[in-house]
């Protein structure tokens, strides 16, 4: 072989050595890459644990947070809220009602025709208004006017046999969805307005005496006999339907709970025992914290970030609103410190809340064996294609630990609740049924959320007592239960 031959061959099997070189490293790095996509992974399914001590400990915790925030005023990260409902509805209730349920930029307005235990609902209506966006940042009394505006065009819709008997006056049921200081079941002073309005002269304004005057000013003569919250809307809704619920709770872009406390067992409540002996509590359970929440990086940093830090802690663990934004953040590392998408981060995974937690549930509901459900919303919501079904299977895996997180989070509060009203243990073969009414598009529609949720009361409260303990999916208690309220608190209740 001459010099040259062999020259060329020596360069061609240095040329293959470092091709050879260029593969091993590569796969080097990007098994490197996998591995710590894979540390990542692994990291959060251990920070987000929740073993059946912790629940035990948070479901204690919340226990202890509720003496805590009834006691006294500001005693507690729960403000344990007094509601001024004393009267639940028993079923009874006969007559036409009214509701305006107020919580976002539309409005609904609804009218129920009550047949007391034989009837139940006889007849239901409703007509739902958009607000105009300049209305929402205007004043208190051009808002007012065009919700009582709203409210009289539907009073003249009354159809045959709609209609109140000659001398009384209509009443409503009003679900205010904003911070208020209740000051009696029929006023509130609003504290602060959320969900995009912002109209000054209204904060510390009674939201009921706005109301009021602004149907005043249109000759629409209605009395507002109850305001209330959704929540409390909701639990009114489910003991009509059935006397056994004892709470709700909302689990959807938010969350909140509301229970039947004893009157007594309210140190900080000044007024009058109520007849009834019960007062319903809004716990806005939204804000509890305890030092045993599995909270990771990835929670403060969404916290840090929020409109509100240091508030709402358990609702940014545990609600719809934050669910999808909590993944995000984790695909949003595992691309920076991991090449997961490839070499850049995907412009679409740096938007805030742009994954939301509907996604989630459709990719963590995907059963097609690529996983294609989960393909198509990576492509369709961050533009990402060409996923494997490997990074498929690990973002499914993201989406369970976040929703098992938050659904045993949510299975250990209501344990809080039913500790406190001593409803977490069975008594001398007392069979003693124990319903909470359940409302929110989170529990209703993300299957594995609310299964899970479900199975973790069952391991928390143990077979026996679980027996007892129904769980009752109650839709729109914050618009019929509202007028289920202006009923069971009417100014005619004690006529014969």
């Amino acid at each position: 072989m001459g010099k040259v031959a062999v020259g060329a061959a020596v360069v061609c099997a240095a040329a293959v050595c470092a091709a050879t070189a260029l593969v091993v490293r590569h796969r080097m790095q990007s098994s490197g890459k996998w591995a710590r996509a894979m540390a990542i992974l692994k990291d959060l399914e251990d920070k987000c644990g929740t073993p059946i001590g912790k629940l035990r400990q948070i479901a204690d915790a919340m226990t202890v947070e509720m003496h805590a925030g009834l006691a006294s005023e500001g005693g507690s990260k729960l403000k344990m809220l007094i509601s001024f409902v004393d009267n639940l509805p028993t079923g009874d209730e006969k007559g036409l009602f009214y509701a305006l349920d107020l919580g976002g930029s539309n409005f609904r307005v609804l009218r129920v025709l009550l047949g007391g235990k034989e009837g139940h609902v006889v007849k239901q209506e409703f007509k739902e208004v958009s607000i105009p966006q300049h209305l929402m940042v205007g004043s208190s009394h051009e808002l007012f006017n065009f919700i009582a505006a709203a409210l009289a065009k539907f009073v003249a819709t009354e159809g045959e046999g709609l209609h109140v008997p000659p001398g009384r006056q209509r009443e409503l049921g009003f679900t205010f969805s904003f911070p208020v200081r209740q000051t009696s079941i029929s006023s509130g002073n609003l504290i602060k307005w959320t969900k995009g309005f912002s109209i000054e002269d209204a904060v510390g304004e009674d939201v009921v005496g706005e109301l009021t005057k602004a149907m005043e000013r249109i000759g629409l003569d209605m009395r507002v006999s109850a305001l209330v919250n959704d929540t409390i809307g909701t639990l009114a809704g489910g003991r009509y339907h059935n006397q056994d619920v004892v709470a709700a709770v909302i689990l959807g872009t938010g969350t909140n709970a509301a229970y039947v406390e004893r009157a007594h067992a309210i140190p900080k409540w000044q007024g009058l025992l109520p007849k009834s002996g019960e007062m319903v509590i809004n716990m806005e359970w939204g804000n509890f914290r305890s030092s045993h929440l599995p909270l990771t990086e990835y929670d403060h940093a969404l916290d840090e970030e929020s409109k509100n830090p240091e508030e709402q802690i358990f609702e940014k663990m545990i609600s719809g609103m934050y669910l999808g934004e909590v993944v995000r953040r984790v695909l949003y590392r595992m691309a920076e410190e991991a090449s997961f998408f490839g070499d850049a981060v995907p412009p679409k995974l740096k938007i805030p809340y742009i994954l939301r937690t509907p996604d989630m549930s459709a990719m963590h509901h995907d059963m097609s064996s690529d996983l294609k459900v989960v393909g198509n919303k990576l492509k369709d919501i961050l533009e990402i294609s060409n996923t494997s079904l490997k990074m498929r299977k690990v973002i499914v895996e993201i989406c369970d630990i976040v929703a098992t997180r938050g659904a045993r989070l949510s299975a250990a509060g209501i344990v809080g609740i039913l500790k406190k009203l001593g409803r977490d243990t069975v008594r001398d073969g007392e069979k003693q049924k124990t319903v909470i009414a359940l409302d929110g598009g989170l529990f209703e529609h993300y299957k594995k959320f609310s299964s899970c949720m479900e199975s973790t009361l069952k391991e928390l409260l143990g077979e026996e007592v679980a027996e007892n303990i129904v769980i009752e999916l109650s839709n729109d208690g914050s618009g019929i239960g509202a007028a289920l309220l202006a009923a069971s608190h009417s100014q005619y209740l004690e006529e014969p």
